[in-house]
């Protein structure tokens, strides 16, 4: 049973779900551990990762797939250079050259995640890597924030009538709007979206994580949050909001040189986010005032009416006679002045709990 807010999204949500697993506000968060570029360039390295990923309790493990001149154009020129931040000074070109995932590893990569039994998928940057994903079948698509514009790529990975999430940085409502509608017009039946900030690292006070709730009934698909702050903080957080996918970078090594290494989780960091965030889920729970199974044991404590003193019986009730205390054996509380000024039926020991057969009038 869910809370009746939740209910009402859950009502306007499409079902989505990825290799049978069912994702929503009514399941855990699904995990995605982004590999990125953090093999480092050594395909060993990347199975280490999808291990790690595995073991950590991660639902999916996810790469990316482009090669330089599939995502950019070899030129140098002002357009092309990146000023700033963690790869200052370099060419996309460059970049891209260094960060990629081979094309010619895909295929032993998804058969080894399959061996291993956790979801493998990507981001396609172009038609060709979507052809290469479906000659793998892979099962899901994931579309990066930075191609969230281009709407005729997003049109295509919906041809394929496999899952779609699509992340949002750098997008305004409006942009989001036009990717949505561009995945239906497209054929996409599931349809995901993640919040996120395309800073490497983004801080967590750019996050505004309010946002997912208004992502939810706005766009009436499930949301998630793409996460890229140095830590779990916000991550966890953003369960309590109604994330219901939460997308991480992992490294073997956070101080391996790769281009994305220092702002990804370790596995000891890894293992925290899946623990903590589906005990966030799990804390979230339902509206419910009943008591719960843990309490029932401490109810015998709660505090109750009991004689203090010795009484005679037809003794008349004074303040002097009855206090509240634990345990809570006696009559509640709230019927302290009901008992003032009645008579006992019987002689009372003091540190005996009231109850109304001992009460006369």
């Amino acid at each position: 049973m869910i809370s009746r807010d939740s209910q009402i999204i859950q009502n306007t949500m499409t079902k989505f779900h990825i290799n049978h697993r069912p994702i929503g506000i009514d399941h855990a968060p699904y995990i995605i551990a982004e590999m990125s570029a953090n093999h480092n360039g050594d395909i060993n390295n990347a199975y280490k990762i999808i291990d790690m990923a595995k073991a950590c309790g991660a639902d999916a493990v996810k790469m990316q797939t482009y090669t330089p001149d599939t995502i950019t154009l070899d030129s140098s020129a002002p357009d092309f250079q990146i000023k700033g931040g963690l790869w200052d000074g370099r060419t996309l070109y460059e970049l891209y050259q260094q960060a990629y995932t081979p094309w010619d590893w895909h295929k032993p990569l998804f058969d080894y995640a399959r061996s291993k039994d956790i979801t493998m998928f990507s981001s396609p940057f172009d038609f060709t890597a979507v052809d290469l994903l479906e000659d793998l079948n892979a099962p899901a698509y994931k579309i990066a924030s930075f191609e969230a514009v281009d709407l005729p790529l997003i049109k295509y990975v919906a041809s394929t009538g496999k899952p779609m999430i699509i992340s949002t940085g750098m997008a305004d409502s409006d942009e989001i709007a036009e990717a949505v509608a561009a995945a239906r017009e497209g054929g996409c039946s599931q349809l995901a979206l993640l919040h996120c900030v395309s800073g490497y690292p983004a801080p967590a006070g750019d996050y505004n994580l309010r946002t997912i709730l208004d992502m939810q009934t706005r766009y009436g698909v499930p949301v998630g949050l793409s996460d890229h702050t140095l830590d779990n903080t916000t991550a966890v957080s953003s369960v309590a909001l109604g994330a219901c996918i939460i997308e991480k970078h992992v490294t073997l090594d956070r101080n391996g040189g790769g281009a994305d290494d220092s702002f990804s989780l370790e596995a000891d960091e890894l293992m925290a986010l899946c623990r903590d965030s589906k005990t966030a889920w799990q804390a979230l729970g339902q509206v419910d005032y009943g008591r719960k199974s843990s309490e029932i044991g401490n109810a015998q404590f709660r505090r109750s009416l009991y004689f203090v003193k010795d009484m005679q019986a037809g003794e008349v009730i004074t303040p002097e006679h009855i206090r509240s205390v634990r345990p809570g054996f006696g009559l509640a509380p709230k019927f302290y002045d009901a008992l003032i000024g009645k008579k006992v039926k019987s002689n009372i020991e003091a540190n005996t709990p009231t109850s109304w057969e001992k009460i006369g009038s």
